[in-house]
């Protein structure tokens, strides 16, 4: 069976070519749009995912980290208090003008965490430590934000807020979502760049006793603090996407463009095989007439599918790896979980059995006298 569909892909190498273009056609916009899914949903998510060891506390009303709202920093003591709780640490999260000496300027976001740990940042560091940021005026931003920073370099000065700092350190791949590039600093420093008053914080990152359960922990914090959400990391991750998905058209846009990915390889495969079986009908009806069942014909045409579909899979997901590889160059970083890889080759079997359903249904009502008929 197998080698005999291979000799009826062989045989008519246009057509075959043609329905292996729809598969690949598909398979690297499907994985293309997924990618870049992929990538502006950790981005939203950026800062939670890389500080997931903790419980956040936020105020109340917050349901994205993208829009933390200024809470009392008294209620940092409070929540120590809480059983279960081992430790509370203070971010702030703060905007700022940036100027650069060439004379350019965009929009900066400073994290700031409290020495001598720095929980909440920096993280994927790549040039200096945490430490440098105890030296007078340190930030620390990303090495794939240099165009946005002005082409500013390591050991390099400008202006937050007209306020002198210099670059210490740089990260890498850290990336927020749609505003300002992320950078990092103490959280006296940010609050002085910033003007964020010093009575607020923009969260808490709350460590919790190890002989106790976070879910215990997250209940007596609600329970003993008021005005105060506590997340467990995952929800507060999850939650923050979901938000950033509802209030724009991002969800819609994707699953808009991966539908027609989806319909532009049905259709390609359909009438490609459709077409190429009507142009091999006699051979077909040879086959009926020698004694071939419509069910050995259908496994003929789904084998023939099934080769397309392996073949167009490995190459499409080969130009969507050099494509992730390719913007990874530019800072943009996303990786496909196990569970997405094997339903993009689900996806590619369900285009093309799909789309030889045509053709099948075309081939299985012939009757074997047709072909001898002048």
């Amino acid at each position: 069976m197998f080698f005999t569909a291979l000799k009826f892909i062989w045989f008519d190498k246009p057509k075959s070519i043609g329905a292996l273009a729809g598969v690949v056609i598909s398979v690297f916009l499907i994985g293309q749009q997924c990618g870049i899914f992929i990538f502006l949903t950790d981005a939203m998510s950026s800062l939670v995912r890389n500080n997931s060891e903790y419980i956040w506390v936020t105020d109340a009303k917050t349901t994205n980290v993208n829009a933390l709202s200024a809470i009392d920093i008294r209620l940092g003591k409070e929540i120590e208090s809480v059983p279960g709780v081992k430790k509370v640490s203070p971010i702030v999260i703060a905007g700022g003008s940036a100027k650069f000496e060439n004379g350019l300027s965009s929009g900066i976001t400073l994290i700031g965490s409290e020495a001598p740990y720095f929980y909440g940042g920096p993280y994927n560091l790549y040039k200096g430590s945490k430490e440098v940021m105890l030296q007078e005026g340190a930030i620390i931003v990303d090495y794939f934000d240099k165009k946005t920073l002005g082409e500013a370099e390591l050991g390099d000065y400008f202006e937050i807020n007209g306020k002198k700092v210099y670059i210490a350190g740089q990260t890498k791949g850290v990336r927020g979502f749609g505003g300002p590039a992320y950078s990092f600093t103490t959280i006296e420093r940010a609050r002085y760049l910033t003007s964020f008053s010093k009575y607020k914080a923009s969260a808490f990152l709350v460590q919790w006793d190890n002989t106790v359960s976070k879910e215990f922990v997250i209940r007596n914090i609600e329970r003993h603090v008021r005005g105060i959400k506590a997340w467990d990391s995952e929800n507060f991750k999850n939650q923050t996407i979901l938000t950033v998905l509802k209030s724009s058209g991002i969800a819609l846009s994707f699953g808009t463009l991966i539908t027609f990915a989806l319909i532009t390889g049905f259709v390609i495969i359909g009438l490609t095989l459709y077409s190429s079986a009507i142009d091999r009908i006699k051979d077909y009806g040879t086959l009926k007439a020698i004694g071939a069942t419509n069910g050995y014909i259908r496994r003929l045409i789904l084998t023939q599918a099934t080769i397309i579909a392996f073949v167009g899979f490995l190459l499409g997901y080969g130009l969507v790896t050099a494509f992730k590889n390719g913007i990874a160059n530019a800072g943009t970083f996303f990786e496909y979980p196990l569970w997405l890889k094997i339903t993009f080759f689900g996806i590619t079997l369900f285009i093309a059995l799909g789309g030889c359903l045509f053709a099948i249904r075309r081939i299985t009502k012939l009757e074997p006298a047709q072909v001898f008929r002048g």
